[in-house]
């Protein structure tokens, strides 16, 4: 019964998770733990958690693995930088300590990390391998393709190939300095968001803009072929040894300089944003396209960041050739961390594999989870007024009368979820039919730009009812954006005239808070087997109002991880306009507590040593 640790640490978004005897029993982002926004660092805090979960130590693992391969990236960066010498040489300057400090010997920090306690091998994969096995190991399907695209691992950019049993073959890729994410990073970083954390931000705002620069990019920044392969212009971009992503010509090309972040969105940033996402959905339905006819296989196993591109993934299930899609919740590099020990234990070990239905995943809730007597503890400790129920139906039945008396909801249940996205455990919770709900939830709640959509979370029976989805197609890690049905669209007189983001003031569809101005949704379909607390909501709160979706969006404001413990749950709940907190069975609602101002909110944790 092996029990293998895999991690993904020093580049973006360090992540550890456990494989024992071929089940997922344990996966977190370090992020979570620290309260640091896609903490890069070693996942000590992760990797603790997850020999905690299964009741083991550090002597106990008989496999630690790590999701890519640094000596191979290293060579890549020198080769890279001696390439375009003198050019690179800021950049070299800076990256080399690091490089020497930490990623060139990994084995001695891992085993000190580890506590000196594990002895034996240290294995290696490389970037897409792990991506590859994150996305087909977990997956319901017996054989599929595989398509992972990121930004780039050691040198590989995109690479495709198949899955088999317990077998994976990646058989082409697409190397370094062409790269689907690192022009989408590009532009991300031109429109004035951070690279790496604002891709979601520019997918959100390309719906306001108009496509008027998809020319530019396919006739100057690259070549597009047949097959979705790409060769970039590099004299447009300055990634490959510089210090920002863009370069003069590419800023001469699409009118004046980078965005300032924060500074007021115009309506050149709408339609770069909606034109380089109009590219990037060409890519990929081409990348399908041509891995469908070398494969000739039904299925679709997608990674790697830009497969969190969930516009795209839409498209590839409408309009691609494959019946089904299969998209890894935790697809970037924290992803990494569960594929590399998967592929231990099939690839290297060669142990069987039995496809799990419907899917090995188990919800992607993977995390922590707190006792009701934890629960009860921390909140009698803090001084906290509190509801307490006996069971799941009562809590349902109290929760779903909030909601639908317009309430925004805390909701706090079970283990946290792996990967970006809130699937019902860390949630924040809303009623769809309000109007009002989506900029209130931005402003008041998250403290984030008011063109931000939010998802509908709906029972997986009654998806169809409200969402132009293929037959039998599912989205339980909200993956995949849909369109709302034409009969739950409503039409707004002068909506027509609208444009950027006043194109918010007019209501859309019967669900407008989880309508984007395009008439679409990112959708998280819901089912009783990876998610039966939150399927019972759904249904309390369908039987009060006759609507079956919630608005669900991730339990953090801007800048600030998805929330983790019950502490960090109470802290948000004092510090926004949040109305309700569930925290397991306990319901604390905001107009019952003393209200208190920012400082006597930090005080308050102080006092009873919460700080």
């Amino acid at each position: 019964m092996p029990a293998i640790l895999g991690i993904s640490a020093f580049y973006h978004d360090s992540a550890a998770a456990l494989v024992v005897d071929g089940r997922v029993v344990a996966a977190a982002q370090e992020e979570r733990f620290t309260r640091k926004k896609h903490d890069a660092g070693f996942p000590t805090r992760a990797v603790a958690f997850c020999l905690e979960e299964a009741g083991i130590s550090a002597g106990d693992l008989d496999w630690v693995g790590f999701y890519d391969k640094p000596l191979l990236k290293f060579e890549r960066l020198l080769e890279t930088y001696l390439t375009l010498a003198p050019q690179g040489f800021r950049s070299f300057a800076q990256a080399l300590p690091v490089w020497v400090r930490e990623k060139l010997f990994l084995p001695r920090t891992m085993s000190k990390a580890l506590g000196g306690a594990y002895k034996k091998r240290f294995v290696f994969a490389e970037h897409h391998e792990s991506h590859a096995a994150s996305a087909f190991y977990p997956s319901p399907f017996e054989e599929a393709a595989i398509l992972t695209v990121d930004g780039v691992g050691e040198w590989a950019t995109a690479s495709f190939g198949t899955g088999r049993g317990r077998s994976i073959d990646l058989t082409h890729q697409l190397r370094f300095p062409h790269s689907l994410g690192l022009l989408y990073s590009a532009f991300t970083y031109y429109c004035g968001f951070r690279v790496n954390s604002g891709e979601y931000k520019l997918m959100g705002l390309a719906p306001y803009g108009e496509p008027r620069f998809a020319g530019l990019i396919t006739d100057h920044l690259l070549d597009l072929k047949a097959d979705g392969s790409i060769r970039m212009d590099q004299s447009y971009f300055d990634y490959a040894a510089g210090l920002t992503m863009t370069s003069k010509r590419f800023h001469r090309l699409f009118g004046g300089p980078p965005r300032k972040p924060e500074s007021p969105i115009t309506q050149r940033e709408m339609d770069l944003a909606a034109s380089v996402q109009a590219v990037t959905e060409e890519i990929l339905l081409r990348m399908a396209r041509h891995v469908h006819n070398l494969t000739g296989l039904p299925n679709l196993c997608l990674a790697g960041g830009v497969a969190l591109n969930c516009v795209a993934n839409g498209r590839i299930l409408r309009e691609g050739p494959f019946d089904r899609l299969w998209v890894q919740p935790a697809s970037g590099d924290a992803g990494g961390a569960l594929g590399v020990a998967l592929l231990i234990h099939h690839q290297l070990l060669e142990h069987s594999r039995t496809p799990q239905h419907p899917d090995g995943q188990s919800g992607s809730l993977l995390g922590p989870s707190y006792s009701d007597d934890q629960i009860e503890k921390f909140l009698r400790t803090s001084g906290v007024l509190f509801e307490k129920f006996e069971d799941d139906e009562a809590l349902c039945e109290a929760v779903a009368g909030h909601l639908a008396e317009g309430a925004v909801v805390g909701w706090f249940q079970g283990r946290m979820e792996f990967g970006p996205r809130a699937l019902g455990s860390r949630s924040l919770l809303g009623d769809p039919r309000d109007p009002d709900m989506q900029s209130t939830m931005n402003l008041k709640i998250k403290f984030r730009e008011s063109f931000r959509p939010f998802a509908p979370s709906v029972l997986l029976d009654r998806a169809r009812d409200y969402f132009d989805m293929p037959r039998g197609s599912e989205s339980p890690y909200m993956l995949v954006v849909a369109p709302v049905k034409e009969d739950h669209r409503v039409a707004t007189p002068g909506a027509d005239q609208l444009f950027g983001i006043d194109r918010l003031k007019a209501p859309r569809s019967t669900i407008p808070a989880v309508t984007h101005v395009d008439g679409s949704a990112r959708v998280q379909t819901v089912d009783d087997d990876r998610f039966p607390l939150f399927a019972r909501l759904l249904r309390a709160f369908e039987a009060r109002t006759g609507c079956p979706l919630l608005i669900n969006t991730s339990f953090n404001v801007r800048g600030e991880p998805i929330v983790e413990s019950p502490l960090d749950a109470y802290r948000g709940f004092l510090a926004t306009g949040i109305d309700v907190l569930a925290l397991g069975r306990f319901v604390i609602r905001k107009a019952e507590q003393k209200p208190m101002d920012r400082a006597e909110v930090e005080a308050h944790l102080a006092r009873f040593g919460l700080d």
